[in-house]
This record gives C-alpha cells, sequence and structure tokens, in this order.
C-alpha cells in the first residue's frame, strides 16, 4: 500500500512559535517548488529552518514512499510551543529580571495532488 503523506518534524528550535507562524503562514497549501521560492525571498530568523523542513519533508515523500515530485504540496504545518529556557539578566542596584528564551517544535506534512 502507497502512503499518502510524508512527515518531517523538527523539535525545541531556538526561535518563538510566533516569529515561526509568520513565516508558515505565508506557505501553507502552496506546491513545494513554490514555498520554496517564497521563502528564498523571506528574510526572517525562521526563515532556515522552516526552509530545510519543507526540503526534509518532499525529501521523505520522494525517497520513502515514492511519490511524484512536481505534484508534492504542503498539506499541514504549524509550530507549537516547545520547552522554555528560564534565565536572568542582571538590573540596577544589585537586582535581577527574569528572561524566558522560548523554543519551537515546528511540523511539515507534505501530499500530492
Amino acid at each position: 500500500m502507497k502512503a499518502t503523506e510524508a512527515k518531517a518534524t523538527v523539535t525545541s528550535v531556538r526561535v518563538t512559535p510566533r516569529k515561526c507562524r509568520l513565516v508558515i503562514d505565508l506557505v501553507r497549501g502552496k506546491d513545494v517548488k513554490v514555498a520554496l521560492g517564497i521563502l528564498a525571498n523571506v528574510n526572517k530568523s525562521a526563515t532556515p529552518v522552516v526552509e530545510k523542513l519543507i526540503k526534509s519533508a518532499a525529501a521523505n515523500a520522494i525517497n520513502n514512499h515514492e511519490m511524484d515530485e512536481d505534484k508534492l504540496y504542503i498539506a499541514e504545518i504549524y509550530a507549537n510551543e516547545g520547552p522554555r529556557m528560564k534565565r536572568y539578566l542582571p538590573r540596577a542596584k544589585g537586582s535581577a529580571s527574569g528572561l524566558v528564551k522560548r523554543t519551537a517544535h515546528v511540523t511539515v506534512v507534505v501530499k500530492e495532488r
């Protein structure tokens, strides 16, 4: 039985989920080649991560599930919150304030049209 979808995930990326979603929303539902073309012109911190992940999902579809490269499109793509790293930032008069370094779990699912 031939698989209908291929998936790729990346966990605990040091980009906030909110910044990831800005990039993800640009490519949701697009063909893989069109999506990669769009990402080539986007100057955001999450772009390299999303681009690499889409290429990985497409490679999984082609190599593992024998799907046609030209028919692939991004069926699902989402970024969820990963673990948060809590740090301290020195402030005036010997005090400190909290700093939360957020991470994201990003998932891409590609299917054939």
